[in-house]
């Protein structure tokens, strides 16, 4: 073997190591870019979630508000047609009960409610599960840029590595409120 193959070979050897490295080091850096990305995504869907368990409770108000006003004027019905019943005014007081009767499986905020409370719970589900995911995101995160070599070669190329928290949900059963006295 001449001089010169062994310095082509030494050469080509050189340029192997280099590109292998440097395509590491690409693969890595795009690995943390992604998973911080998995991260951010996760985020967005507790917050999205979250929203919409806002706008449901909001819905949720709406209904029952609805339905106490419809429950308080079909007492006032009631009330009416008993008074007229004991004037004398019987067909006139069963006229107004057969009205109330008639209307009452219409309801609506009654259908909305119970709507309202099934959507409540998906999104209590949901909420939960986006949760998990948004652990388990930041857990995998943390461990991928924690690990040798990753550590070093994300520290060589300058990258920020955060350190994401997992979401802590401990509630306090002390401070519960009893919503329906």
């Amino acid at each position: 073997m001449t001089k010169r193959n062994k310095i082509i070979i030494w050469l080509s050897s050189i340029l192997t190591v280099f590109i292998i490295g440097l395509v590491s080091c690409i693969g890595v850096s795009n690995g943390q870019i992604r998973r911080q990305q998995e991260v951010q995504t996760a985020k967005a869907n507790i917050s999205k979630e979250e929203q919409r368990r806002v706008d449901l409770f909001r819905n949720m108000v709406d209904a029952v508000q609805s339905y106490n006003k419809y429950e308080s004027s079909t007492q006032e019905k009631i009330t009416d047609a008993r008074a007229k019943a004991n004037a004398g005014k019987i067909r006139e007081a069963s006229q107004s009960l057969n009205a109330v009767v008639e209307r009452y499986p219409e309801l609506k905020s009654q259908g909305n409610y119970k709507q309202a409370m099934l959507e409540f719970s998906v999104t209590e589900n949901r909420l939960a599960n986006y949760r998990e995911n948004y652990n388990d995101e930041v857990q995998s995160y943390n461990v991928y840029v924690r690990r040798f070599p990753n550590h070093q070669i994300l520290n060589m190329l300058g990258n920020d590595t955060k350190t994401y928290q997992p979401l802590n949900y401990d509630v306090n059963n002390a401070k519960a409120t009893n919503l329906f006295k």
